[in-house]
């Protein structure tokens, strides 16, 4: 493997989509959300592997989820456990690992990739990688995966890409939209210039330090004065009063969209940000009448079609009449909601927390 290439995942997420199975103390990437008998971070861990030496691979998450992080990825040093105080997005998380590894090595490349993905096509995964590793080594270019859309999603965002190209495949990037209205996403498919933006990045460590100086000058140098504490026992107390003066925003909006040297690689590779109860259903296998379950099998249903149903082991459950509802128990909690009505699930979460506050969230 390339000693110069590197991968960040991030883990620093709660998950709330997900509640209640998903919850602030053990969120959904520490979960084995859809059954495949690995949770979220240890898929996501595997896959890099296959490209990046372990070595290399760097967690970044809250301070909170570090002892899980060591139990699920035994394999991982406390070096390369990077933690944050608060959350921030995804700007001044990425800023700081990137910094790191560019004190470590100045001539890595680095993979950024959510912890929370599934990807179906690992070899084809792999390709993607690889290529855009090779690409991000030899130009001063920002890579993003783009997904090619199978439907007109309103709950992704869109990437609209141009026809000037570097080593054949990487599109130069026109424009990033956020999560669309289903007019607007219709438009996006007809067009055939758009792709689902994966939250997945490849840059070198010099083009990404760059654009932190260009686009976003008061972070870079907020994480370019930690260069001599980094890799050194006083990095988490420096970064911990450091994080404190960071900005709130996302790498997508902070650079992203700023930047003039954004290429993107038209993939395909069975991707699912599984960012919903709905990503699951539509993966997951479907019984009569289009209902999935998962994990148990002790869950027996009448006159029900096209319900999510996840409880827990051992417990016999009996759904009549029920018909595209979303019915999840863990922790002491049950949810029973319509499908379609699922995005209220943020604030049901919220307002939970108020009534009753943080035992159940």
């Amino acid at each position: 493997m390339n000693k110069n290439y590197y991968a960040i995942i991030l883990a620093g997420g709660i998950g709330s989509r997900f509640w209640p199975i998903s919850r602030t103390s053990h969120p959904k990437q520490f979960i084995d959300i859809i059954g495949s008998g690995k949770t979220l971070i240890q898929d996501t861990y595997q896959r890099l592997s296959k490209t990046c030496p372990k070595e290399n691979i760097f967690i970044l998450t809250n301070e909170n989820y570090t002892q899980l992080v060591k139990e699920q990825l035994p394999d991982i040093t406390d070096q390369q456990i990077l933690t944050e105080p608060v959350m921030r997005n995804t700007a001044p998380c990425i800023a700081y690992g990137c910094f790191k590894i560019e004190s470590l090595n100045p001539d890595a490349v680095i993979v950024v990739a959510p912890s929370d993905q599934q990807i179906l096509d690992e070899d084809a995964f792999v390709s993607s990688l690889e290529k855009s590793l090779e690409v991000a080594a030899e130009n001063h270019c920002l890579v993003t995966l783009g997904i090619k859309p199978s439907r007109p999603d309103t709950g992704y965002g869109y990437i609209q890409y141009t026809g000037a190209v570097i080593n054949n495949d990487f599109h130069k990037v026109k424009t990033f939209t956020e999560k669309p209205t289903l007019e607007v996403a219709k438009s996006f498919i007809q067009s055939g210039d758009f792709l689902w933006n994966a939250g997945i990045f490849v840059w070198s460590a010099k083009a990404i330090v760059q654009a932190f100086e260009t686009y976003m000058p008061d972070l870079h140098n907020i994480f370019a004065d930690a260069r001599t504490v980094y890799n050194t026992e006083n990095e988490a107390t420096h970064i911990n009063q450091a994080y404190h003066h960071c900005v709130n925003t996302s790498i997508d909006y902070g650079i992203m969209e700023k930047a003039d040297n954004v290429y993107v690689l038209p993939s395909d590779f069975g991707w699912s940000d599984l960012g919903t109860w709905a990503s699951i259903y539509e993966l997951s296998e479907k019984a009569e009448a289009g209902n999935a379950v998962i994990p148990n099998e002790k869950v027996i249903m009448y006159n029900s079609s096209d319900c999510m149903v996840n409880m827990p082991d051992g417990k016999l459950v009996i759904l009549q009449g029920l018909n595209n509802y979303i019915v999840v128990e863990a922790n002491n909690t049950l949810l029973i909601c319509p499908r379609d009505q699922e995005q209220s699930v943020k604030q049901i979460v919220a307002d939970v927390k108020s009534r009753f506050g943080v035992e159940y969230v």
